[in-house]
């Protein structure tokens, strides 16, 4: 997995991209209607049910447009909220409130959305010992994010990227000529180049899966697009000798069977790409009383 440190330079690199894009050479409705020293406060309100993700990215993006904005957090990250709850409220300079305001509202709609249907799955799979997995499919630019939201949600994230795990599929499979060959080739590479990396190799086939298991050397094994007969099969077959991961086909209403065959993980991209945005808004406020 990515490091602290590699985290936190792509979250840093998400806000300073979004700023350029939003704001450009300056944000010029505010500034042509709004005096300079104006000193103003705002609430985040929510007005959708779900679980909140996002407050901690909020408060960054806050930091990054005005040092001086303060933040007054209400309702944590992870936490469910309810239509009319009010998460957080800003103050400070007025216009740096609003050029913050549409990249804070974005981001954790976004965020909330994810955190709100990874909880779902995962109190779908409560008592099973199944975990849930996002995948790589994400939203270019803000897969940080979107991965961050998942484990708001209860889940857990797979691989970063491309650079933290191996993972043979299908179609690397057959470019290198069979599963063996790209085991094999994969340690290969990794002792040359002095890589720690955990190997996980897709299956499509219970054959297959006696292939792996006899090259040996293998992290985890992906039951790709098993059935759920199968799927128990392939459970048994491997046993303890590597961890397990089903995919592909996998939905909520099958969920819970798949988890019932005994896999460690489950992966589902829809936690990240199939996903309605939680409604919420940024609201000047003037007359706030936190006991109400």
């Amino acid at each position: 997995m990515i490091t602290t440190q590699q985290f936190e330079t792509e979250l840093k690199i998400i806000i300073e991209n979004a700023i350029r894009e939003d704001v450009g050479p300056g944000d010029y409705s505010s500034l042509a209607c709004i005096p300079e020293n104006a000193v103003g406060k705002a609430k985040l309100l929510v007005k959708e049910n779900g679980i909140i993700a996002g407050v901690e990215f909020a408060k960054m993006i806050f930091k990054y447009v005005d040092v001086d904005l303060k933040i007054e957090t209400l309702i944590a990250d992870g936490t469910k909220v309810f239509k009319g709850d009010i998460v957080f409220l800003v103050e400070g300079n007025a216009q740096s409130i609003l050029k913050s305001e549409r990249l804070v509202l974005n981001s954790m709609q976004r965020m909330s959305a994810i955190a709100t249907k990874t909880n779902y799955f995962v109190q779908l799979l409560s008592g099973t010992g199944t975990k849930i997995l996002d995948t790589r499919k994400t939203t270019p630019g803000i897969r940080a994010l979107e991965k961050w939201a998942v484990t708001i949600g209860g889940g857990e994230n797979h691989r970063f990227a491309l650079y933290d795990m191996i993972m043979l599929k299908d179609n690397h499979i057959d470019f290198s000529g069979g599963i063996t060959n790209a085991i094999q080739k994969t340690k290969d590479y990794l002792a040359v180049n002095k890589l720690d990396l955990k190997i996980i190799v897709e299956a499509r086939s219970l054959d297959e899966i006696k292939e792996i298991l006899k090259a040996g050397g293998v992290h985890r094994i992906l039951i790709d697009n098993f059935n759920i007969t199968d799927t128990k099969k392939a459970v048994a077959l491997i046993g303890n000798n590597c961890q397990t991961e089903s995919s592909g086909g996998i939905n909520e209403d099958n969920l819970r069977s798949y988890a019932a065959c005994g896999v460690n993980y489950i992966s589902s991209g829809a936690l990240t790409h199939a996903v309605h945005n939680l409604d919420l808004s940024l609201k000047a406020t003037f007359d706030y009383d936190k006991t109400n």
